[in-house]
């Protein structure tokens, strides 16, 4: 028997709606999810604006929301090892396990990977923004009932920065740059740290996000609006994280990190042609890295925040209910209101 649920659907540029949706009976396989809470990403707002985020493009409405937790609320035939009521955080990617990519430990690369609230595959995969979703059973890890849903739904972007900070290898006695403080620079500012590193530093334009980096203990804090990179770093970096997703960030970076550095990309650029200090590159011998979300480190992330290693919710500026999604959108937009939008279960 079919039931109803509202979803969070992008039409077109800044064309969010949210729309009753039929939901099909539980297919073998496969469970049901209830919304219990759901970060607001930055490729949501790349959506929400564009209707796109680099090179994915919305050919059909798309339902959005890759950082969710939730309570099962029905199984499919076949389903073992979840209960109706497990509260569970839910890995937004489902990789196929066979191809070469996925052979080599390299998941993220899957060459059949599908990703809740993505439009990079044809027909779109629905993400988690909707009062019921369903998922795979090994999307969900089970969390402790101490763990708020908020916290639980914020492993997806804790796992980008994991993956991230793991490319750029042993942070141990290391200096790191994190370019952009938003939710994923200062995220992985917080993972560097954990990981050894001796110094974070952060840089990005706009005041209101360096003073919480700032409030998080990440020196020193460099607005570039108002200062030179270098002159407010000091010495050169080890490591530069580029979370900012644009050109000048990345050029930065390129200009800032050491001779013989690392940069790890993370910002999503946008499609086409970019100018970039290729040839400082060559020159300075730097190690220029990309991180594309994340592999097999779903259940770490997951274990880092219920054991209170990484407290997540500290990045948690404002909570909206889930029907208030558009104005929830609207705030996630505004850099010097919010850091990173929650929404909640109505």
């Amino acid at each position: 028997m079919s039931t109803t649920a509202r979803a969070a659907k992008i039409f077109a540029p800044e064309d969010l709606r949210f729309v009753d949706e039929t939901l099909q009976p539980v297919a073998a396989g496969m469970v049901r999810v209830a919304f219990g809470a759901g970060g607001i990403c930055g490729s949501d707002m790349h959506y929400f604006r564009h209707a796109r985020t680099g090179d994915f493009v919305v050919k059909a409405p798309l339902t959005l929301g890759h950082e969710v937790a939730g309570t099962i609320s029905a199984l499919g035939e076949g389903v073992s090892g979840l209960a109706v009521g497990d509260r569970v955080a839910v890995n937004p990617s489902r990789w196929c396990g066979h191809c070469k990519p996925c052979l080599e430990g390299r998941e993220n690369l899957c060459e059949n990977i599908y990703f809740m609230g993505s439009a990079s595959k044809t027909p779109h995969m629905a993400g988690g923004f909707a009062t019921e979703f369903d998922a795979i059973p090994a999307q969900c890890v089970k969390i402790p009932d101490s763990l708020s849903m908020e916290a639980a739904a914020l492993a997806e972007p804790l796992s980008v920065c994991l993956h991230a900070v793991s490319r750029a290898g042993d942070m141990t006695g290391r200096y790191a740059l994190v370019m952009g403080a938003g939710p994923i620079g200062l995220l992985t500012a917080m993972v560097a740290r954990h990981k050894g590193a001796a110094q974070v530093a952060m840089a990005d334009i706009a005041a209101g996000p360096l003073a919480f980096g700032q409030k998080l203990g990440f020196s020193p804090v460099v607005d570039v609006s108002k200062q030179d990179l270098a002159e407010g770093l000091g010495t050169p970096p080890d490591v530069v994280f580029e979370a900012t997703g644009s050109p000048a960030g990345l050029n930065a970076a390129i200009k800032a990190v050491r001779r013989g550095g690392t940069i790890v990309q993370i910002g999503n650029l946008a499609a086409g042609e970019l100018p970039v200090l290729a040839n400082s590159v060559m020159s300075k011998e730097i190690n220029l890295l990309g991180s594309f979300r994340f592999g097999n480190v779903f259940e770490e992330a997951v274990g880092l925040i219920a054991s209170g290693t990484i407290d997540v919710t500290a990045l948690i500026t404002a909570r909206r209910p889930l029907p208030d999604v558009v104005e929830a959108f609207r705030l996630a937009l505004d850099r010097s209101q919010s850091v990173k939008v929650m929404l909640t279960a109505a």
